[in-house]
């Protein structure tokens, strides 16, 4: 797929700018840059002189990013890493606290019609699935190497996926025979695993396979983890913060993360008095998640899924 072929599509675009709320002269961080949409909106409401620090693990969206935004020159601040690493990310840049931060968990339509990325099935590629070409391990590096235990419980666990086990064995006796190394060899394996009669409506029945290889081969899950435990710390009071994911696993970690700031206490049930001061950290401004209209969904079908939650640093 050539750049020039490329058109991006933030999903929810309007609604997570509105609720981060950009102002004149503030500092935001997009920690999933992706092509630069979400950030470009943000670099346009926060004019003359709001700042944004656009973070992306994929140097090949990055350059499509820097394209995007080259207009806005020094305002906007691009740089291949992990959002997980913001602490030290600020810190090289000398910023201490941030206005808003916004995360997109989601693929971008670059990287997904890329065959040669191996995201996708629709088109026979390698499989490979890298964020960040650097990392070393591949989906063909685990679906070749893991124990037909270890592949059941990665497609059960990341992919949610109640054929797991069958999957896991059908991959075994096939790598057996030939190493897998395409999209396309591996989509034919799984198909084969699942009757026809139990396809789930328009999804592909690797989907959640090729989603918990994903997951695993960039530490998806783990690296959302981490962000969770210090996104608060970098935001200054007032602050914003807006997650939008695709799948319930990402969104129930950042649910459940959102409520416990959001209580009253966050002590241990067996400390006898409190000592967090019984004050909520957060605002939740979004009581249930908010979900993508018909008509974006029409637009751009894999917006499908989306689902934004939104807090304010108290």
């Amino acid at each position: 797929m050539t750049e020039r072929a490329y058109i991006h599509q933030s999903v929810l675009l309007r609604e997570a700018v509105d609720y981060l709320n950009p102002k004149v002269g503030k500092v935001y961080v997009d920690g999933t840059v992706g092509g630069g949409g979400h950030a470009g909106k943000i670099l346009q409401r926060s004019s003359p002189d709001g700042v944004v620090i656009g973070i992306d693990k994929d140097p090949h969206v990055l350059g499509l990013a820097r394209k995007l935004l080259h207009s806005f020159s020094t305002r906007a601040h691009l740089i291949q890493g992990n959002f997980s690493e913001l602490p030290s990310i600020l810190s090289m840049l000398n910023v201490p606290h941030v206005d808003g931060i916004i995360l997109d968990l989601g693929l971008s339509s670059y990287q997904l019609e890329d065959s040669q990325r191996g995201f996708s099935f629709q088109n026979d590629g390698p499989l490979d699935m890298r964020m960040d070409p650097n990392t070393t391990s591949t989906a063909a590096n685990l679906v070749n190497r893991l124990s037909e235990k270890d592949l059941a419980k990665m497609i059960r666990q990341y992919g949610e996926e109640k054929w797991a086990r069958k999957i896991a064995a059908a991959i075994v006796t096939a790598r057996n025979q030939n190493p897998i190394s395409t999209t396309g060899q591996l989509a034919e394996i799984v198909a084969g695993c699942i009757p026809r009669a139990k396809y789930a409506k328009k999804i592909h029945p690797a989907t959640q396979t090729f989603q918990a290889l994903r997951i695993a081969v960039n530490h998806e899950l783990e690296d959302l983890e981490s962000f969770l435990k210090i996104a608060l710390d970098l935001l200054v009071r007032g602050g914003r913060l807006v997650i939008i994911s695709f799948h319930s696993l990402e969104d129930r970690l950042v649910k459940q993360r959102f409520r416990y700031w959001g209580r009253e206490c966050r002590c241990p049930k067996n400390v006898p008095v409190c000592s967090c001061e019984g004050k909520p950290l957060v605002r939740i401004l979004t009581k249930r998640p908010i979900r993508p209209t018909e008509q974006e969904v029409l637009f751009n079908p894999r917006a499908r899924s989306a689902r934004m939650r939104v807090v304010e640093k108290v």
